[in-house]
């Protein structure tokens, strides 16, 4: 009897009276199995509910009209439009964590043709013993649309060769540099050296990790890989046992405007720290290259295909485990997209969008980072490691979820404006060149593009010949030795907008210079005579 009295005012309470009180947003539910059944617990046990649930939305077929603690299934995914118009829906919550990639983007799909705000619980992992609470509710994040599941990777691996080591991290306090220091410091190193030539963006670097990891030796030093001294003094001090080397220019027309800083900085730096590393017996060094250097069409590209030329060539004469991660874009680093979608849409717009055909391959931050750091535990030497970066994402519908995802609509309150493909910009990336055989490895989503046998004196003949070039800023020297040293590296002008630097420089014919409008007129010539690289005026 006391149980039955019990159960009977909570039945009461919970199907007739909590559930149509009318207050808080109105909102529908996707996804009737457990985790929205407690959701909508949740959400009735709060004193000033947040949420008026209407119904739920689920395309099982079994559970059409059944009833969930008194709210009705009301239909499935392709019935939202109709049933958020019937009911004034105001939001509409995704609670199936277990969705991931084409199913999330799917669900997300229907959302979106509602027009009203959506958002979703967490992944099923972090919802700890069967409980939901409402301040889990969440807006849906990019991330979250990649196609794939995030990759999860080997820590115990990985934390064999980095605990107890001294670890050194070029390029810190960049977006990927950064994050290799925040995972590379959870593994306890005895010491970790951060290595960058921006001084604020190491301060705050440092004082982050100091924060963090009050025990952890932190070294912030500041240099500049491309000075070979300064390099082989910090490898002479310090004697790091792994490094991780994140410095380069990655800005693709930025380096098509500066293409000789391209050489000097993401290949002579590169070899500067290879070098130290092969000289002072690292124990393994692992260097960040991109899909960029695959079947390069750009100046950048092709940098860091040489540089992988290089350490690969150099990796065969060395007891240092020499390997290479190649992986594409990265969610949120700086520079990148994301961030720059989301400062337009803050001004008000427009979104600007190079063509509507572009499609990358993206991956979180984090990913990047235990990508590696894994690579740097099962790398056996010369090899080329390969994320499994599921299907490719337009930019186009990236720019479009981001506006959405705002609480604006697409074309209407944000306009979204096409600038045509920069300079050396392809409208799709790869992530192997003809020829690479990939083979698997221990983890399940990556494999190893296999090492391609290169005689290293050859390469250092070419590379010398090309800093020569470089320290005289001969684009169009630096065109035909590039190609020579990356037979694959076919530059494209064609292209809408201004022509790059580099074309202007290596083909004065196409662009001649423009006479003078008054006889008074002074015109500067692009590389006047003088001292120095750069001359009077140079850039």
């Amino acid at each position: 009897l006391i149980s039955s009295s019990r159960l009977g005012w909570r039945y009461c309470r919970e199907t007739h009276l909590t559930s149509r009180n009318g207050k808080g947003r109105t909102a529908l539910i996707v996804g009737a199995g457990e985790a929205g059944s407690l959701l909508l617990t949740e959400i009735r046990r709060q004193q000033a509910p947040t949420y008026n649930i209407v119904g739920f939305v689920d395309d099982s077929a079994a559970k059409r009209g059944m009833y969930l603690n008194g709210v009705p299934v009301l239909g499935k995914q392709a019935d939202l439009e109709a049933l958020v118009r019937k009911y004034a829906v105001e939001e509409v919550i995704i609670a199936i964590p277990s969705a991931r990639g084409k199913v999330l983007r799917s669900i997300i799909e229907n959302c979106k043709i509602t027009g009203v705000r959506f958002s979703t619980l967490p992944a099923i992992g972090d919802l700890v013993d069967g409980n939901v609470s409402i301040s889990q509710i969440k807006d849906v994040k990019i991330d979250d649309l990649l196609g794939r599941e995030p990759v999860v990777l080997n820590e115990d691996a990985i934390r064999n060769y980095l605990t107890d080591k001294i670890v050194l991290v070029s390029g810190a306090a960049g977006s990927i540099g950064s994050e290799i220091c925040r995972q590379v410091a959870r593994f306890k190193p005895e010491k970790l050296i951060l290595l960058d030539n921006a001084e604020t963006p190491l301060f705050f670097i440092k004082r982050e990790l100091k924060a963090r990891f009050p025990e952890l030796q932190i070294v912030p030093v500041i240099g500049d890989i491309k000075n070979k001294e300064k390099i082989e003094l910090i490898f002479d001090e310090f004697s790091p046992d792994v490094v991780f080397h994140a410095a380069a220019y990655k800005h693709v027309s930025m380096m098509e405007f500066n293409p000789a800083e391209a050489i000097t900085n993401n290949i002579g730096g590169t070899r500067v720290m290879a070098d130290a590393a092969h000289r002072f017996g690292v124990s393994d060094f692992v260097m960040i290259s991109s899909d960029k250097a695959v079947n390069p069409t750009n100046v950048m590209g092709a940098s860091k295909r040489a540089a992988e030329i290089y350490v690969q060539a150099l990796s065969a004469r060395s007891a240092t485990t020499f390997t290479t991660v190649r992986f594409g874009n990265v969610l949120g680093s700086n520079g990148s997209v994301i961030p720059l979608f989301l400062a337009q849409i803050e001004k008000g717009g427009p979104v600007t969008v190079t063509d509507p055909k572009v499609v990358r391959y993206f991956m979180t931050i984090p990913e990047a980072a235990q990508l590696v750091l894994q690579a740097g535990c099962i790398g056996k030497g010369g090899d080329i490691f390969v994320l499994d970066m599921g299907e490719p994402v337009r930019i186009l519908d990236l720019a479009e979820e981001l506006i959405r995802l705002s609480g604006l609509v697409p074309y209407e309150d944000i306009d979204i404006v096409f600038t045509g493909l920069r300079p050396g910009e392809k409208l799709f990336e790869e992530l192997l060149i003809d020829g690479e055989g990939v083979m698997p490895t221990s983890h399940k989503k990556i494999r190893i593009a296999a090492a391609v046998e290169t005689d290293l004196m050859a390469v250092i003949a070419e590379l010398n010949q090309l800093f020569r070039l470089a320290d005289a800023d001969d684009v169009m020297g630096i065109m035909h030795s590039l190609r020579k040293l990356v037979p694959e590296f076919t530059p494209s002008y064609t292209f809408n907008g201004p022509a790059s630097y580099s074309f202007q420089r290596s083909r004065p014919d196409l662009f001649p210079k423009k006479k003078p409008v008054a006889a008074t007129a002074k015109i500067l010539p692009l590389n006047p005579p003088g001292p120095g690289r750069h001359g009077n005026g140079g850039h």
